[in-house]
């Protein structure tokens, strides 16, 4: 979340950086909020003040019966005014939850048709060259949805064979990149509580767009990104100045309803229930959020360049951003199936906004305390990138061809 103090001080920039995003907030209404609690609190802290006083006094003997009555009023309406401080205090920590992180400066304006190209890599193959990747895979016996959705419900699957072994082929592909660029490897817990969940900033923009799946009777959700437990990683912790940035990749399965995807790209693998993904994930000063941004574009790059899957890198529009992102790049491979680009993974720099709201902080080393940066960035959507892979490498005789950064994880097959 924002902090309320530069809220006040820049309420233009963040209603003129909301209504940009496509949020609905009422700035006014939180900072008259806020003044109301301010006025509260200066009422309660000389109520505990005088409380304390009285205190003393009585510890100094037998009270005489005026005190008495003074801390019984005291008490009184200490017993009124918290109860009211605590719930406005509940009311504005809600709605500073609602209010999106402010835009970079060059963030493009408008929705999604308005995102920019910066860059793009490999041969666009534009004649019919490509291969349905859901109809290679059930030709090859490779995936099984029927038996997914008897088992689990539409959209969830079971890869076999030669695609199961393709994903684990990916994977450990995509932990040697990153833990070549310097990024510790972890496994992470595949559920988080709502305050992780909020703290993280994954606040639809309406109800119907809700992505997540809770548990019903427990204080927790199904992670959609391993992002999710990333973060809470250091909730309430100061970290020091010396040991940042600090860079991991967590590695899990997402579990997604994929609400308000109506009209999307939804066949097959590239949009599923359950998938599992490498995710990369920085904390670290606020003047070196900028420059990881781009590390972790870099690394992504480098990743579908070595697989030799075209793409574009999209520089995304205000009004497609998320609540927490300052900026996101998404890069996109170009299908030859389809005949167009299709989003494969992305990064996002979300600044203060996430270690806010989940008190993760950092001491310089001068003793001051600030509020640290986050960053993420997808390494490897597994689900879709196998979705990339045979279309760019499936062959006329029905077999799979290996792309030469896999063949060790494959045995040194050339196909498969």
């Amino acid at each position: 979340m924002l902090d309320i103090n530069f809220i006040r001080k820049n309420q233009d920039l963040v209603k003129k950086s909301a209504a940009e995003k496509g949020y609905s907030v009422d700035i006014d209404a939180l900072l008259a909020l806020d003044d109301k609690r301010r006025s509260l609190l200066q009422e309660v802290d000389e109520l505990r003040r005088q409380r304390n006083e009285v205190s003393a006094k009585m510890g100094k003997g037998k009270p005489e019966p005026e005190i008495l009555a003074q801390a019984k009023e005291i008490k009184s309406k200490l017993s009124a005014e918290e109860p009211k401080l605590a719930e406005i205090e509940k009311q504005l920590r809600d709605n500073l939850a609602k209010v999106p992180n402010i835009i970079f400066d060059d963030v493009p304006l408008g929705g999604e048709e308005c995102s920019v190209e910066i860059k793009s890599w490999g041969d666009q193959k534009t004649t019919d060259e490509g291969v349905d990747h859901l109809d290679y895979a059930l030709s090859r016996d490779w995936v099984d949805f029927e038996r997914g959705a008897k088992v689990a419900g539409a959209k969830f699957y079971y890869l076999k064979n030669g695609l199961a072994l393709l994903e684990n082929a990916l994977l450990q592909f995509g932990l040697k990149k990153v833990t070549e660029a310097g990024f510790s490897f972890m496994t992470v817990p595949d559920m988080v509580s709502s305050k992780v969940l909020e703290g993280c900033g994954f606040n639809p923009r309406s109800s119907e767009q809700s992505d997540e799946y809770y548990i019903e009777g427990e204080d927790l959700a199904m992670i959609a990104t391993a992002e999710m437990p990333l973060t809470g990683y250091y909730m309430d912790e100061i970290l020091d100045e010396k040991d940042l940035p600090i860079c991991v990749a967590g590695y899990s399965a997402c579990f997604r309803k994929e609400a308000g995807t109506y009209g999307k790209h939804t066949r097959g693998l590239f949009r599923v229930h359950q998938f599992n993904k490498l995710e990369m994930y920085v904390f670290c000063l606020p003047e070196q959020s900028k420059d990881m941004h781009e590390k972790i574009r870099e690394v992504e790059e480098n990743i579908w360049q070595e697989l030799g899957i075209p793409y574009r890198v999209i520089n995304i529009a205000a009004g497609d951003l998320g609540a927490p992102a300052a900026k996101k790049y998404d890069i996109e491979y170009w299908s030859p199936v389809d005949q167009k680009y299709r989003e494969l993974t992305s990064c996002s720099n979300c600044t203060d906004f996430q270690a806010r709201s989940l008190n993760i902080r950092v001491r310089r080393e001068n003793g001051e305390v600030e509020v640290v940066h986050t960053l993420n960035g997808t390494a490897i959507s597994l689900a879709r990138t196998m979705v990339a892979v045979i279309e760019n490498y499936a062959q006329k005789d029905g077999k799979l061809k290996v792309p030469e950064v896999l063949k060790p994880y494959l045995g040194g097959a050339n196909e498969i």
